[in-house]
């Protein structure tokens, strides 16, 4: 029997990593930044990943990694979804070293380990595991085409592109055009890549790369969203009990209550669920189905809750000052990353053999 429940280590890493975010990225700093032309925050990411040792934590030792698993890595990600901070964690601590590790390139590893070079995998970040995708022209040994959605590609040093030849593709952010795109989400912004005779060097098949990074992601992003649910909850709840209102709490209404336990249990569903596919990927059993059903249920959780916080919170949730926003565009444009609820449903059905009426 697997135990879904954090281990010490996975405590004290959770506790580290708040600890850090607490002094280094308030909400006010996160809403600073997305107001300016630089919404990533790389002094930030160095902390996390020079410091601490966070963007190698997938990386065997040998390649100058942590040789963790998929459980560490889904506390951390709780961590920054709980702070929405606006660094390329996801996309290039797991999405582009996962794609990397299904090629065995070790010396790009060893650099994304370190935290020194982003990575990005060029797919848009709409696209569900197993889904297809854009692939741009590998002509006389270079790369043409247009990529649109790729997330965090703003601060990439290194893009892993899909060609046509179906071969992955190293190159490097100097190579090719990148332009930011409008995203709902200000703290993890998209943009166009533009190849125009790029030169690239091919580190392996697309195919099973990209399918295993966009499974891990999918996966993990549950445990983001997460973080972005149990904050909403908890600052919904501290703001009820001061908040008065015919000199009582508001949160003493029943009506109140009564969304708040809502709210409560779907959150404790997630949880488990968000630890399970985790578990999943880092034990290698059952990944599938775990996945499928943590990204089923992980999106209209996030959505509720960040909905509800906004709500709750009364005028001043409306407000641009507040940090709710924030998390329900965080938490909406997660609903449609790496797959949408209804896709993860779909690719259920057909896993567990559930014909659809």
């Amino acid at each position: 029997m697997t135990d879904l429940l954090y281990s010490e280590e996975e405590e004290a890493l959770r506790a580290a990593v708040r600890d850090l975010l607490t002094d280094h990225c308030a909400p006010a700093d996160v809403l600073g930044r997305v107001e300016s032309d630089t919404p990533h925050d790389l002094a930030l990411w160095k902390l996390l990943a020079d410091g601490m040792g966070l963007a190698g934590l997938l990386v065997p030792e040998a390649q100058g990694g942590q040789g963790a698993s998929h459980r560490e890595v889904a506390v951390v990600l709780e961590e920054l979804g709980r702070a929405v901070a606006p660094v390329p964690y996801l996309t290039s601590a797991v999405v582009a070293t996962e794609a990397l590790l299904a090629c065995g390139e070790a010396e790009l590893l060893s650099r994304l380990a370190s935290g020194r070079t982003i990575g990005a995998l060029a797919v848009g970040l709409h696209t569900a595991p197993g889904a297809a995708f854009t692939a741009v022209r590998l002509e006389n040994g270079v790369l043409h085409g247009e990529l649109t959605g790729i997330a965090d590609a703003a601060v990439a040093d290194l893009l892993l592109v899909p060609a046509d030849d179906g071969g992955l593709y190293a190159v490097t952010a100097d190579a090719v055009t990148v332009t930011p795109q409008v995203s709902f989400d200000l703290t993890r912004p998209l943009a166009t890549v533009r190849l125009e005779g790029a030169p690239g060097r091919r580190i392996g098949d697309a195919q099973p790369a990209v399918r295993r990074a966009l499974r891990a992601a999918a996966g993990l992003l549950a445990s983001e969203q997460l973080g972005v649910a149990d904050w909403a909850l908890t600052e919904t709840v501290r703001y009820l009990k001061e908040r008065k209102q015919f000199n009582r709490p508001v949160g003493g209404f029943q009506a109140l209550k009564h969304r708040l336990a809502q709210l409560w249990l779907e959150t404790v569903n997630l949880r488990a669920a968000a630890r399970a596919a985790a578990d999943a990927l880092a034990s290698g059993e059952d990944t599938e189905i775990s996945v499928a059903v943590a990204q089923a249920y992980a999106a209209p959780v996030a959505v509720h809750a960040t909905e509800e916080a906004v709500q709750l919170h009364g005028g001043i949730g409306m407000t641009w000052e507040h940090p709710a926003h924030l998390y329900l565009k965080r938490a909406k444009a997660d609903s449609i990353a790496y797959g949408t609820a209804g896709v993860h449903r779909e690719a259920l059905a057909g896993l567990v053999d559930l014909q659809t009426p």
